[in-house]
């Protein structure tokens, strides 16, 4: 039995073969991912009636200066397109969450700004991703584990531009 070729099988030659386990590693990042995300997104809209996106953005609110931010960084932040953050958007405000806010200084910035129902709501849903943060990811992982991780994924976020990092 002959061993198996320098370039992995694929043709390509070593420096493009196919890297078994760095895939697998990957793909064991993905999948814990998405059932922790899956999870508590479940968890949310059976609590709240809320979907992840509308989640996110009443935490983020909730933890920003006077509980508003500008709706396009809002939309960047949460990786939404425009229109879609404005559906999302249309829709906080019509549950009396948010409210939109045009800045006095330049009317071309509107910000999206808790009501104090969205307060009240924000806070709650804060409070059951802590818990659920608590249970699912601290628990299994530890501190200094669920530190690294976050170190390594604020690594990789930062990198997105640069594909030698």
């Amino acid at each position: 039995m002959s061993p198996p070729p320098a370039d992995g099988g694929d043709g390509r030659g070593a420096a493009e073969s196919i890297d078994r386990e760095l895939l697998d590693w990957w793909m064991l990042v993905m999948q814990g991912f998405h059932a922790t995300q899956d999870s508590l997104a479940s968890e949310l809209a059976e609590r709240f009636s809320l979907g992840q996106g509308a989640s996110d953005v009443l935490v983020r609110l909730l933890a920003a200066p006077r509980h508003r931010m500008p709706m396009t960084r809002l939309a960047q932040e949460a990786r939404m397109s425009s229109g879609g953050f404005t559906k999302l958007a249309d829709r906080l405000c019509t549950a009396g969450l948010t409210r939109r806010v045009t800045c006095e200084d330049d009317r071309r910035l509107v910000y999206l700004e808790l009501t104090g129902h969205g307060e009240d709501t924000a806070r709650a849903v804060s409070q059951a991703v802590t818990r659920f943060l608590r249970a699912r990811v601290l628990t299994p992982l530890g501190r200094d584990g669920l530190g690294r991780l976050a170190e390594a994924m604020g690594t990789l976020r930062d990198a997105k531009d640069d594909p030698g990092k």
